[in-house]
């Protein structure tokens, strides 16, 4: 795709918070209709850059959301207003400002939860889904591997020390990626400051929120608002094959109790498929083929 086609677009939260997301459109065509697409916990609209550009190129409009307190999106003076339903409010006003009445939703991880929560609050804006690995709910062992890094103090460092790092919080979860691979994932995670080094990409606020206790307490909720969505259109999910955070049972249980459902797993990647792999494009790239 011509990166010509990529703008950014900039829109305000309720509590007047100045948000931004990638859009991402076909060239010299008009758009089939329009993709979200909403990151993991910690990560920005960096994550769907390639499989934008494949959605794209196969004729949809992409709109990559950076979730407030991350990468191009403002930081909120209030932190507990980082979570899933105000995310949700957010991604709504996005659509609402650019006149879009229903969309498909790609999300992954923390994204997939905000998905199932529009679901219970605008599920009419809700065409289909894809579901990258997560679920209605998580292993309390997942939970804790992700707390051991996420919102935690990370000194400004340089490029090749961003890479260790980035390879030692996620060298589990992709056992097959090399320097190449950690080095562009560095330029997904980090923003560059005026003296040259590099920092996480997020508000550390956004994890004071994330409670393993209130997801667990959640979980009939979370089922429920799953099934909601499974009465919204089709739906993809998307395990990778190494993941702790959506166990297979947990996954096979989605698929038996929504309506249109498939499972695709992801080999030889844990939490979370960065969908740039030939098995997680395909699945997309199919399911919106289905989609009038």
């Amino acid at each position: 795709m011509d990166v010509s086609s990529r703008q950014d677009v900039f829109w305000s939260g309720k509590d007047g918070l100045r948000l931004h997301a990638r859009r991402h459109l076909p060239d010299r065509v008009t758009p089939t209709g329009t993709v979200v697409c909403i990151p993991g916990l910690t990560r920005n609209a960096a994550d769907f850059e390639a499989i934008a550009g494949d959605m794209a190129a196969a004729g949809w409009q992409v709109l990559a959301v950076d979730l407030r307190g991350r990468a191009g999106s403002g930081r909120a003076k209030d932190p507990r207003s980082y979570n899933p339903r105000t995310y949700a409010d957010d991604v709504a006003a996005l659509l609402d400002q650019q006149g879009v009445r229903r969309a498909v939703f790609v999300g992954t991880s923390l994204g997939v939860l905000v998905t199932m929560t529009l679901a219970t609050r605008r599920p009419g804006l809700v065409a289909a889904a894809i579901l990258n690995d997560a679920g209605p709910e998580v292993p309390a062992e997942a939970l804790a591997r992700i707390g051991r890094y996420a919102g935690k103090p990370v000194p400004p460092m340089d490029a090749a020390a961003a890479a260790s790092y980035v390879e030692s919080i996620a060298g589990t979860a992709f056992p097959k990626y090399g320097p190449d691979e950690w080095r562009a994932m560095v330029t997904r995670m980090f923003r560059m400051r005026d003296d040259g080094l590099l920092e996480l990409d997020y508000d550390p606020a956004i994890v004071r929120t994330v409670s393993p206790l209130l997801l667990r307490l959640m979980r009939p909720l979370l089922w429920r608002a799953w099934r909601k969505l499974g009465r919204c259109g089709p739906l993809l999910v998307l395990r990778g094959a190494l993941s702790d955070v959506l166990p297979r049972e947990v996954a096979q249980h989605m698929i038996a109790v929504a309506a249109d459902a498939t499972l695709v797993e992801v080999p030889d990647v844990g939490h979370a498929p960065m969908l740039d792999e030939p098995e997680s494009q395909a699945a997309i790239l199919a399911l919106l083929a289905r989609l009038p």
